[in-house]
């Protein structure tokens, strides 16, 4: 079931959107934008349905800069507006589709649908977290090398995921990858809101980019709240041994340790990288090293040649 955050502060309509939507839609229900923005931030809804005059400089001003955002530009946006409203010039107002008052109960599950499936068309997104893909990443990456920016990448792996999921399915391992994928987000974002990008390579391959002064930190935060959280994945009886035991790529059954994060980086400032497969190759290397380490740690890459 899809995800629709509506903000409005008209309670009558939100009882309408609530009713008309609940059966076809998960509804999250906000009365301002500042306050939905943690769920948005948590996890990415399918849609946004913002109920509010266009010449509302805050919270414009709020949707523009959730937009600019790399991961959330991706995030379609419908308005309600009222009929005597005027429309704005829409280069300055960053939604994909806006609907009257007066068409909302014949229209409103029609645009709706339109709205998220053109979404679904355009944007390149991992369908398991909503994290950018592999194409975004480059294009990130590149558009960054080509403006000279000074940033960090980080290449993050699970350790041992592949026993986690052939002994728990791929119900609780899907859990995993989205709750890794959670966690990378809301750390990076909390500790660099603006000009970060997080990506979802694929399987249990992350990567993240953030200025280098604030990598290592955000890369510790990111293994602290790894380590808390997954032991709670496992069955308690695993989780008390500290291991599981599950078959290896040589169809071998033996014992795993509970899982961990591996984590490469690299930066801009140790050496020049003209394309983006040098640098993400460099931290491919570093998250290699990182796995050969028994916990989950991170490896930063001091070379600078």
């Amino acid at each position: 079931m899809k995800t629709i955050v509506v903000v409005s502060q008209d309670v009558v309509l939100i009882n309408f959107l609530d009713n008309t939507l609940k059966e076809l839609y998960k509804t999250i229900l906000f009365s301002n934008i500042q306050s939905a923005l943690d769920s948005i931030y948590n996890s990415l809804p399918d849609l946004l349905i913002l109920d509010t005059n266009p010449n509302d400089p805050f919270t414009i001003t709020v949707v523009n800069n959730l937009k600019e955002d790399p991961i959330f530009n991706q995030l379609p946006v419908m308005m309600i507006l009222s009929d005597d409203v005027v429309i704005p010039g829409w280069e300055s107002l960053f939604v994909e589709d806006y609907i009257r008052r007066t068409d909302l109960e014949n229209e409103l599950l029609t645009r709706i649908d339109l709205c998220i499936a053109r979404s679904e068309r355009v944007v390149e997104i991992n369908p398991l977290t909503r994290l950018p893909g592999n194409i975004s990443i480059n294009r990130q990456i590149q558009s960054r090398l080509d403006r000279n920016e000074n940033f960090a990448l980080a290449y993050g792996d699970l350790d041992y995921f592949k026993p986690f999921n052939d002994k728990y399915g791929f119900s609780r391992g899907d859990e995993v990858i989205k709750i890794t994928g959670r966690l990378i987000l809301n750390i990076v974002k909390n500790r660099q809101p603006r000009n970060s990008f997080i990506g979802h390579i694929g399987g249990d391959d992350f990567i993240y980019l953030v200025e280098a002064d604030n990598m290592e930190e955000i890369s510790r935060e990111i293994i602290d709240a790894f380590d808390r959280i997954i032991p709670t994945f496992y069955d308690p009886s695993d989780r008390e041994a500290g291991f599981i035991t599950s078959i290896d790529r040589q169809s071998v059954e033996r014992t795993f340790d509970i899982m961990t994060i591996s984590i490469g980086i690299t930066d801009t400032k140790t050496r020049f990288f003209s394309h983006y497969g040098e640098i993400t190759e460099r931290a491919s290397e570093m998250k290699k090293f990182a796995k050969q380490f028994k916990d989950s740690c991170f490896k930063t890459d001091k070379r600078v040649t």
